[in-house]
């Protein structure tokens, strides 16, 4: 292998140079055709626009809202209680064991699965079911 022997291991693809002469193919218009609004510089038009027909988007119905107060709450069932290994638990708490992956604006307690040991339990929010559970297995439920 000699330097003067080297060259590019993929084909290289020229540049298109328009406007420069009829015998280059790309003279004159430069592939732009003849007059109308995508000839001109600076000419086209924006994403969306249908021609001063209403564009698709505002054709469609927009449906539903997005309520901007609402709260999102990270749901645990007593039976994920139980994989707790803590005597008081909290969001924090079942974040670090990996019982839950995210906190959110909160917890809620749902009453599905049966609790099997005593614990005391803070939480945003408690189903009654839940409530009724953890308190018969002798814990305490308290509202953050």
């Amino acid at each position: 292998m000699e330097l003067g022997n080297l060259h590019p291991a993929t084909k290289k693809e020229t540049k298109k140079r328009v406007g420069r002469g009829v015998g280059s193919g790309l003279g004159k218009t430069s592939g732009r055709g003849h007059k109308g609004q995508k000839a001109r510089s600076g000419g086209g038009v924006r994403r969306g626009f249908e021609g001063g027909q209403t564009p698709l988007y505002r054709r469609l119905p927009k449906r539903g809202f997005n309520n901007f107060n609402a709260k999102t709450y990270t749901e645990v069932t007593l039976t994920m209680l139980n994989k707790s290994e803590a005597e008081e638990v909290t969001a924090e708490s079942l974040l670090e064991e990996g019982i839950i992956g995210k906190i959110n604006d909160g917890i809620v307690v749902l009453g599905t699965g049966n609790l099997e040991k005593k614990l005391t339990v803070k939480a945003t929010r408690f189903t009654k079911s839940a409530a009724e559970k953890i308190e018969a297995a002798g814990g305490k439920i308290e509202v953050v």
